[in-house]
């Protein structure tokens, strides 16, 4: 396994922002290089321990979903190799993690599909037998299958900060009626054409996030990373039951390991021990493995 890659240092490109965990740079004016770095979040708070393999983990499965729904709409790919934007030196920082993708105009709303009851939906049905404004019926249990899968949006935070849940008529008031009736119809058909996929894989998708963006013509395209741990929750079918919140490929053991810590979630985090990085990492190479296969 190559070293782990906590940030990138193109120089030969203008760097435009670092997320969680991808840095991103200019290419022209029409794209940009987005380089999936090894770093890893949670509670919203970017660790110092880095996991080795994420960042090629993360990207691997982000072509393979987007070749296998491009049928669906339009996606970011522009087929560029990043090794050919950046300079002989910094070729090693792109290769097998890097993406050139067309530079689209972002829509800012999470577009979240969930098909069961887990998470920050969980909470909310707890307190209001609804989530994002849809109302489900009584007695789901945690984990619960879902009557039919739901778009439940979410504003999108700057980092460190968390996402908040809207409602249908935050997204209309962002994008209007018919974009946003089409961001959800499309975020359903994804969820679902990917969730019917991995079941064959023994892979329950509990819930996923989509992003999009535009074009300069106002074709909506999808975008960023699709379909991966970081921003989905798989389950191992044969660790499934409801009622308690089931296993899952990403960073599970890091969260876990951290509600043992007496730590506020907040900078600096602790300092992760060599199992829990490499227990993590594995988990994200299993995902990728079996979804692949």
């Amino acid at each position: 396994m190559s070293a782990a890659l906590f940030q990138s240092s193109i120089k030969s490109l203008p760097l435009l922002a670092r997320g969680k965990v991808r840095d991103m740079y200019a290419v022209g004016d029409d794209k940009l290089l987005i380089v999936a770095s090894d770093r890893i979040s949670a509670f919203d708070v970017i660790l110092d321990d880095p996991i080795p393999g994420k960042g090629q983990v993360l990207k691997e499965l982000t072509d393979f979903w987007l070749e296998k729904l491009a049928h669906i709409l339009p996606n970011h790919s522009t087929g560029v190799r990043p090794e050919d934007v950046v300079t002989a030196e910094e070729r090693e920082q792109v290769v097998g993690r890097a993406v050139v993708v067309k530079r689209l105009k972002p829509i800012l709303v999470e577009a979240v599909a969930r098909g069961y009851l887990i998470g920050s939906g969980w909470k909310d049905y707890q307190q209001t037998g609804s989530v994002c404004g849809i109302a489900l019926p009584i007695g789901l249990k945690q984990a619960g299958k879902l009557p039919q899968p739901i778009f439940t949006p979410a504003a999108k935070a700057d980092v460190g900060l968390h996402d908040e849940n809207v409602d249908f008529d935050h997204v209309i008031k962002e994008v209007g009626r018919e974009m946003a009736e089409r961001i959800r119809d499309v975020t359903l058909r994804l969820y679902t054409e990917a969730a019917t996929y991995a079941a064959t894989k023994g892979i329950m998708i509990a819930d996923t996030k989509f992003e999009f963006g535009l074009d300069a013509q106002g074709t909506l395209h999808l975008m960023d990373e699709v379909l991966t741990p970081d921003s989905s929750r798989f389950w191992p079918a044969d660790g499934y039951k409801e009622g308690i919140s089931p296993p899952s490929f990403d960073k599970q053991f890091v969260r876990d390991w951290l509600e043992t810590q007496d730590w506020g979630k907040t900078p600096p985090a602790p300092r992760l021990p060599a199992d829990v990085i490499a227990k993590t990492a594995a988990k994200y190479r299993e995902a990728l493995d079996r979804l692949t296969a």
